[in-house]
Formats: structure tokens, sequence, C-alpha cells
């Protein structure tokens, strides 16, 4: 089994890594949990220490389910641990217990030292890197994802239903909380500026389009439980809130919604392969597949559909080959196009490239239509 062992930066960076390597151990070091508790009360971006919550409420529901000192199985296959600070850890030459990188990396070369055969440490610190390389560990850099999330680097969506600003966002999400629950417990208030939904004026201004069609939606639902076009409008809602934070909860609420109108309306390949991703960000890689090929049967032409599946078998499982036919298809699927699909055909020759470079270093060619790329 592959361990990885991620580094502090990486985890603030993307608080959804924790599920991003299936089948494998993922190992945090005591350290990393230290650093992650001190932005508490850090005067950091406020989005930074947003994350690092994140970090924390995502660790904690998982320690509901076991030790994490000896370990927890994820859903995806992969198996998270933590790995205390032992006072009689060895720190090799140049390193110091005084620094915390330094620490990082003695936890890293200590797991590496108990016998597991393919580590890789998961950073994107260049100081710690080169250290890392010195030592002999295998590092890995995983690109930024606060300034974007998964989805608008690689995940390819026929439109963006819902665009949600993460400043605002960020500034809003407990007025909308507070929002919601006055929604559904107040639905029979009457007063002179209140809106249809029970929900006062002055309280509603406070939220941007997007919490809008949220708070609307969860509100109709309360008398319409399975109306299939609020359902969508709700999942594709909570899509929108994990795209511009990271935030996994509302990738598991957009999973909830999205069963239910497809219950309704089980021929929607758009919703089918936009539950696909939701899915893939929770970790549950071969569900997602699963959804995608389902969509790939009733239109195999499926563009965005062509497209996420070959980030799945990339991002998901490292099956360069398949990742490589699937992006090939796409590239010819929208060669000669323009707007979207332009932009669609643009990154599946981007992708092709470097899953072939990918490849290439793990030494597996990758052959498609009889020849090697």
């Amino acid at each position: 089994m592959r361990t990885i062992v991620l580094d502090t930066n990486v985890l603030l960076a993307d608080p959804g890594v924790l599920f991003a390597y299936p089948d494998a151990e993922i190992v945090l070091p005591e350290t990393v949990l230290g650093e992650i508790d001190k932005l508490k009360l850090s005067r950091v971006d406020p989005e930074l220490r947003f994350r690092g919550r994140e970090v924390s409420r995502m660790l904690f529901e998982l320690s509901e389910q076991g030790n994490l000192l000896e370990g927890v199985e994820l859903e995806n296959g992969a198996r998270l641990r933590i790995r205390s600070r032992d006072s009689d850890i060895e720190y090799p030459e140049g390193l110091s217990s005084r620094n915390a990188d330094d620490r990082i990396l003695a936890a890293a070369y200590s797991t590496c030292r108990d016998g597991c055969d393919d580590l890789t440490l998961v950073t994107n610190d260049l100081n710690m890197l080169l250290k890392a390389q010195a030592l002999g560990i295998d590092v890995e850099r995983r690109e930024d994802a606060a300034d974007g999330s998964f989805a608008r680097r690689y995940i390819v969506r026929p439109f963006q239903r819902y665009k949600v600003p993460l400043g605002i966002l960020a500034m809003s999400v407990a007025v909308f909380a507070g929002v919601v629950a006055f929604a559904v417990y107040s639905s029979n208030l009457v007063a002179p500026q209140q809106t249809t939904t029970g929900v006062p004026a002055e309280f509603r201004d406070l939220l941007n389009d997007n919490e809008r069609q949220l708070l609307d939606g969860l509100v109709t639902l309360q008398s319409e439980p399975n109306d299939p076009d609020t359902l969508a409008q709700v999942g594709n809602a909570y899509y929108n809130l994990h795209d511009a934070s990271g935030d996994v909860r509302f990738a598991r609420l957009g999973i909830e919604y999205y069963e239910r109108y497809l219950d309704e309306r089980s021929d929607d390949t758009d919703v089918r392969t936009d539950l696909a991703t939701l899915l893939f960000y929770t970790g549950a890689t071969d569900q997602a597949i699963q959804e995608t090929t389902t969509v790939l049967q009733a239109d195999p032409d499926h563009v965005q559909a062509n497209f996420n599946l070959g980030i799945f078998y990339w991002r998901g499982r490292q099956d360069y080959q398949a990742a490589a036919q699937q992006f090939s298809k796409v590239i010819g699927l929208t060669e000669g196009s323009s707007g979207h699909d332009l932009l669609v055909y643009e990154d599946a020759k981007s992708n092709l490239e470097a899953v072939r470079q990918e490849a290439e270093e793990a030494g597996q060619p990758i052959e498609i239509d009889g020849g090697t790329i």
C-alpha cells in the first residue's frame, strides 16, 4: 500500500486532500495538527482559518469512526492515521526538533524506516522539498486549491448555474445558516414586509443570489418535498457552495438532493454527471465512475461526462491508459469547436500531455490506437 505523508500547507490549500489518495495509507504527523490548531488564534487570512477549521472538523468526524492514532478506514479504500510525536524519534543529521518543518520531515523519515516500501511526502514548500530529497524521501507537489478548488481547475460543467463569490460566502455563511433555520421554523409568521417564504425581506437581502436560490429551494421543499425542479435547484446550489469553499459537507448535501431528483428523472444525464463529480469530491471514486458510465451508456458523446471520467481515472485511480483514452475521445468530440467546447478541447489536450508525462515517469507508456504516445 502506498503511504502518503501530508504537510500542513497542502491541507490548508485543500482540506479535501484527505480523500484524494484512494487505497493509500494517509499519515498526518502530530506537528501538522498543532500548526493547524494555532490558526484559530492567529491573525491570518480568514479564508485560511476557515480551511484550518474545516480540516479539524473532518478529522473530528473521522475520530468518531475509530482511533486516529491506530488508523481509520476511509470510504475510498484509504486508511488515515495520526503519527504521534514520539520523544525518541530519530532526527537525521541537519534536522532539529525545535523546527516544525523538521519535525514533520523526521516523522516522514521515521515512518519510512518503519518498513513501508512506497512513501511520498506531499508538500508545496520548496525548502521542505529540498530537505526531503536530501534524505532520500520521495516528494510530490500538490497544486494550491485555495484559489478555485479542484472543480474549477479540472472538472468541466456545461455552465455555471449559480456562481458564489468566495469573499461574499465567507462573510455571509453564518447569517445564511441562521436565515435558513428561520425560514424552516417560522414559515407561518405574518409581518408587514415579509416575503412569501416566511423570511423578512431585510434578512433575505443579506444573501447573495446563489444563497437566495438555495434558501427558496429549501423552503419550497417543506411543502413540496419531491418537486424535481426544486431538488435540482438545491443540488446545484450546494454544488457551487462546495466549488467556492471546498467544504465537503456541501458536496454530501448536494449528493442527497441530486439522488432524490434522479429518483424522479433518472434520464437526466447532466444532473447524473454532476452527481458523479460530487461523489468524486467525497472520495467515492468507484461510485463516481459508475454514475458516469451510466451517463455514457445513454449518451456516448456526452462531452462533460467523457472529460470528467478521464479526470476520475487520472486523479482517482492513477489509471493513465484509461485517462488518456478518455481525453483522446474528448479531443475528437470537440476538435474544431468554438466557445465552451473549444475550452474543453484545449483542456483535454493539456491533460492528455500531462497524463503522458506522468505515465512515462511511472514507467507505464500509454498506447492509443495501437501506438505509443
